[in-house]
């Protein structure tokens, strides 16, 4: 049996290593907001999924909780989860990290006049969506591909950091409110670095 597992995890590291290669080959890249991560814990295979890295450089996972990714290498990404989670295993669990998709060149978004959100949670496209400025929060939803089927619709969150403060403000919507025709924010403008979060519905919601 510890043949067989020591076997399972040596696939698991060089498909990883494969993947990641493939967008970063320097080792000792750094990770920005915006790249896109794949997360596979050996041990639970409930906990893997793939995480937008947010504008401020952190990533949210189960039982780990929020861990700081922007700036690190993979490998230190890869500790600080192991890290977090080793209170919910027997023995200390295997996390690996894959770069799956690189944030967009700022540069040409800025050229074309666009501004630049990230998307996360229960939509057809998370990611780093480039739009128009002026673009509406419900046609933001729409370009990402719109609601998924377990979205919890009155429970959208768009955070926003103010520039004048520094702070995070947090707007909620209630988009089945919008579906029996209220407005509710919808045509709220989006703005650069806006964060836009569609949670997952909660049972019987």
């Amino acid at each position: 049996m510890k043949y067989i597992f020591r076997a399972i995890m040596a696939l698991v590291t060089a498909s990883v290593m494969m993947a990641s290669s493939a967008l970063a080959q320097d080792s000792n890249y750094r990770i920005q907001p915006g790249d896109i991560l794949d997360v596979t814990v050996l041990e639970d295979a409930a906990l893997n999924r793939q995480v937008l890295v947010g504008p401020d450089g952190r990533i949210s996972l189960p039982l780990a909780g929020t861990v700081r990714a922007g700036g690190q290498t993979i490998e230190a990404v890869e500790a600080n989860i192991a890290k977090r989670l080793a209170s919910n295993f027997a023995v200390a669990p295997n996390v690996f990290v894959a770069l799956t998709a690189l944030a967009p060149d700022r540069t040409a978004v800025d050229e074309l006049d666009l501004i630049s959100i990230y998307v996360m949670g229960q939509v057809g496209s998370p990611g780093r969506l480039q739009l128009e400025r002026g673009t509406s929060l419900l046609q933001a939803v729409a370009l990402a591909g719109g609601l998924g089927r377990f979205a919890a619709t009155k429970r959208i969150q768009l955070r926003r950091m103010d520039p004048n403060t520094g702070k995070e403000r947090l707007f909620l919507f209630n988009f089945k409110a919008v579906e029996q025709g209220g407005s509710i924010r919808s045509t709220m403008a989006m703005r650069d670095g806006d964060v836009l979060i569609v949670p997952e519905r909660r049972l019987f919601e």
